[in-house]
């Protein structure tokens, strides 16, 4: 629930804020110098973006001029042989000092170039600035700062965006999205997910982000079957600077964080850093988070080489919400109440928790060979370790291990047990890209990858032991999984306007694993192991219309090995064969004077797709089965306009049909013995929601920004029946966004409060959950739901120096 007196004084201070808008004309002045050397750089132009108004840098490298009121508050630096720069105005600085690069520099992008893709692409795609980041990152996991892009459904477990939080791009769940930062895979090697709570405020040191829908291009990690979220870290600053954001919000949630940066030194290496701790209670009835993280880099810059550390870690403890809500008591007003940790007789046991840290190291370097060749190569690994603890009641010992003592003891116990990860991840990924001339270029990359995954579990405490130790580990299952690829990638300029695009890429997979499981609830000792080869080819042709104006299609395949609870839960006679993805993309994308369109169509068919259907294979497992036919078919229309010079619109919009051509449901029969199997055709595909739409005021002027945003999800189905009884309800949503930046301030150079309004016509919804049924005295269903918060705030001061 909101606290209305911290809202209301939020509000109350913003708008004093607001009133102390000044309309004086401002004087900049500064140097501009070579980065490397710091030597006057004479004849440079200086000029305010959006306006003619300007200068030219004299013999010592100093200019002077006044900015016009109707202009940005940003310079563009030019000078031949150094890249351009584009610097933001803070204040009257005196002393503004313009560091320029020469062109030979190489920009820390080249690390993530090779699996990007730009308008010569046949790929639908989606960029997000630092300016975007920045605007939107109030402490929210980063699944919430893609919120508005085309196709994209977010969801909260704890109901307010901090904490577990996942994202579905064209209906396709995490499992299936490719996730990479500087070009190193991030998703989970065994269930293939991502979790982005062990990457908290990771937003506040990323450069920029990637989204590609469908294939997209070839890159490191899990195969994308709807879609590759990409991000790059930080471009260690030029300047010298630092910063420190301060914030809350609603469910007493506070984030604070520090960020330093030493700017580029003469001996040519640079630095930066940050530390963050997110606290928050959530929505959600004790779905606390406390998140912890910090960020270092550095780099190394030669004439024509680039070497960079990234070194970056989360921390998180979190209460148990992933069980959800019943429907039972969401209908009754109870919208909040978590049922994790219950189990224990009178309060809820209070260490319900997942308590998990993952470190990460990536050493990244390139070289350009030629003007026209660069080679990339990074070594990276990274280190999780951690658990989840729960309270469990009246368990069966024999499955923990324990031996009853006497005979006449009992033989189940409440007990509490730790379930854990112990893994390591390490390897390399490599690039080359070779510009032969304005007709043709090449790209050659690939990776090799190892997982070590330890899985343990152990009691921690029984009220009946038995012949059990203190911390005995009732199971122990270690896995290895190797990942290799290589791909090719290249473009052929047919004429000016039309290029043809091909990306052929072979994949490799070998998974092991050894040891006592859980297998169907039992202990049981499993070994095994798989190989499995991929083709993935693309290729696709792009028609230059005009500047900014193009028309594409392409064809793409990829391909998906099953997660670990498939093989886990399974033998080779049951095992789901890999899954298979034919995706066609075509589209229009046409950037004019004051507004834009774009227009795209997609198909993609699944061989073979994975779904859970209810059978029990031939160890007792519950896991997803392949079924033949399958499709989503879809439209994203996108688009924009300026409507004055301080108001812009935005909107995009996802017309779709995501279909199972026939299948058959399985649900156990206690009454009769068995499983009752039942055939459907024509089905929804679960969490696929027909119709998506966003629309995005900005409002802008004079350090003053609003932004209102509304987003539409239609019905989404808990399962693959397109049952209406096991649905989710569409649902409309509003956020609002103030903040305003001061930058006449002598001891700073900007202080900005934003203010962030979610959900600010207190809708109550729900974004995600899951259903199970069987048949005990007639057939029982039971729907558990994620409801998210209503009308709810968060409040951030940023001060930059």
């Amino acid at each position: 629930m909101i606290r209305p007196f911290n809202l209301k004084l939020c509000i109350t201070v913003l708008i004093l804020l607001l009133t102390q808008m000044s309309a004086i004309a401002q004087t900049v002045r500064g140097r501009v110098v070579d980065a490397k050397n710091k030597t006057a750089l004479q004849g440079a132009t200086i000029r305010q973006a959006e306006t003619s108004r300007g200068a030219v840098s004299q013999l010592d490298g100093s200019f002077e001029f006044t900015l016009s009121d109707d202009g940005a508050k940003e310079l563009i630096i030019t000078y031949v042989g150094y890249k351009d720069r584009l610097v933001r105005v803070t204040g009257d600085q005196e002393s503004m000092l313009i560091l320029m690069v020469p062109e030979t520099y190489i920009g820390e992008e080249i690390f993530v170039e090779a699996t990007r893709v730009d308008d010569s692409t046949p790929v639908t795609y989606t960029n997000l600035t630092k300016a975007d980041i920045e605007e939107k990152n109030l402490g929210q996991d980063v699944p919430y700062l893609l919120n508005m892009a085309p196709s994209t459904v977010v969801t909260s477990d704890a109901g307010a965006g901090i904490g577990y939080t996942g994202i579905r791009i064209r209906g396709v769940d995490p499992a299936r999205i490719n996730v990479t930062i500087n070009g190193i895979p991030v998703n989970d090697a065994e269930s293939h997910g991502t979790f982005w709570v062990d990457l908290p405020d990771i937003a506040s040191s990323v450069q920029n982000i990637q989204v590609q829908r469908g294939v997209g291009t070839s890159t490191n990690g899990a195969g994308s079957f709807g879609g590759s979220i990409n991000l790059q870290t930080s471009n260690n600053s030029l300047d010298p600077f630092a910063e420190i954001n301060t914030g809350v919000g609603s469910f007493d949630t506070r984030k604070a964080n520090i960020l330093l940066g030493s700017g580029l030194m003469k001996n040519g290496w640079s630095f930066e850093g940050r530390l963050s701790k997110i606290l928050s209670e959530g929505y959600i009835d004790r779905a606390s988070a406390d998140l912890y993280s910090f960020y270092l880099s550095g780099s190394k810059r030669g004439d024509r080489s680039l070497l960079k550390t990234d070194v970056f870690s989360g921390k998180e403890r979190t209460y148990q919400a992933w069980y959800g809500v019943s429907e039972a008591n969401i209908e009754s007003g109870n919208r909040t109440f978590n049922e994790a940790g219950t189990e224990k007789a009178g309060e809820p046991y209070e260490n319900q928790v997942d308590n998990y840290r993952q470190d990460y190291y990536q050493l990244h370097y390139s070289y350009r060979l030629q003007d026209n060749w660069n080679l990339n190569a990074s070594l990276h690994y990274t280190k999780g370790q951690g658990y989840y603890e729960e309270y469990k009641a009246d368990e069966d010992l024999a499955d923990y291990g324990i031996t009853v003592a006497d005979a006449g003891d009992p033989s189940s116990s409440d007990l509490i047990r730790r379930r854990w990860l112990d893994n390591d991840f390490y390897g390399t990924v490599f690039s080359s890209t070779y510009t032969h001339s304005e007709v043709w270029n090449l790209t050659v990359g690939g990776g090799l990858n190892r997982y070590d995954g330890g899985h343990f579990g152990e009691v921690i405490w029984a009220r009946y032991a038995g012949n059990s130790e203190f911390e005995e580990e009732y199971y122990n299952n270690d896995a290895v999984k190797t990942d290799f690829n290589m791909y090719a990638k290249g473009q052929y300029y047919l004429s000016d306007a039309v290029n043809a695009y091909l990306d052929l890429q072979v994949r490799t997979i070998n998974y092991e694993f050894d040891g006592v499981d859980i297998q169907n609830g039992s202990v049981v000792n499993i070994r095994d192991n798989d190989k499995l080869t991929f083709f993935n080819p693309k290729f696709g042709l792009n028609y230059m219309l005009d500047e900014g104006k193009r028309v594409f299609a392409s064809f793409g395949v990829a391909s998906k090995e099953p997660t670990r609870s498939e093989y886990v839960e399974s033998s080779q006679n049951s095992r789901p064969d890999p899954e298979t993805l034919y995706n066609v993309e075509t589209g229009y994308r046409g950037d004019y004077d004051t507004f834009f369109v774009g227009a795209y169509g997609y198909a993609m068919i699944y061989d073979d797709q994975l779904i859970l259907t209810g059978e029990v294979n031939d160890v007792g497992g519950y896991i997803r089965q392949n079924v033949p036919n399958s499709y989503r078919l879809g439209i994203e229309l996108e688009g924009g306009v300026s409507l004055s010079p301080v108001l812009s619109w935005a909107a995009n919009a996802t017309i779709s049909k995501n279909k199972i051509e026939a299948f058959t449901e399985y649900i156990d029969d206690y009454d009769n013995g068995g499983q009752v199997a039942t055939e459907f055709e024509d089905t929804d595909i679960a969490f696929s929601p027909n119709f998506i739409a966003n629309s995005m005021f900005a409002y802008s002027s004079n350090g003053f920004d609003a932004e209102l945003t509304t987003k539409y999800v239609s019905k989404q189905y808990l399962d693959n029946t397109q049952n209406e009884a096991r649905a989710i309800d569409a649902y409309l949503v509003n956020d609002i966004r103030l903040g305003y930046s001061f930058t006449n301030i002598e001891f700073a150079k900007a202080i900005t409060a934003t203010l962030k309004i979610n959900n600010v016509l207190d809708k109550e919804y729900e974004t995600n959950g899951y259903t199970y049924g069987f048949i005990a005295g007639g057939e029982q269903r039971f729907n558990y739901y994620y409801p998210q918060a209503g009308r709810n705030f968060l409040f951030q001061v940023k001060w930059e120096f």
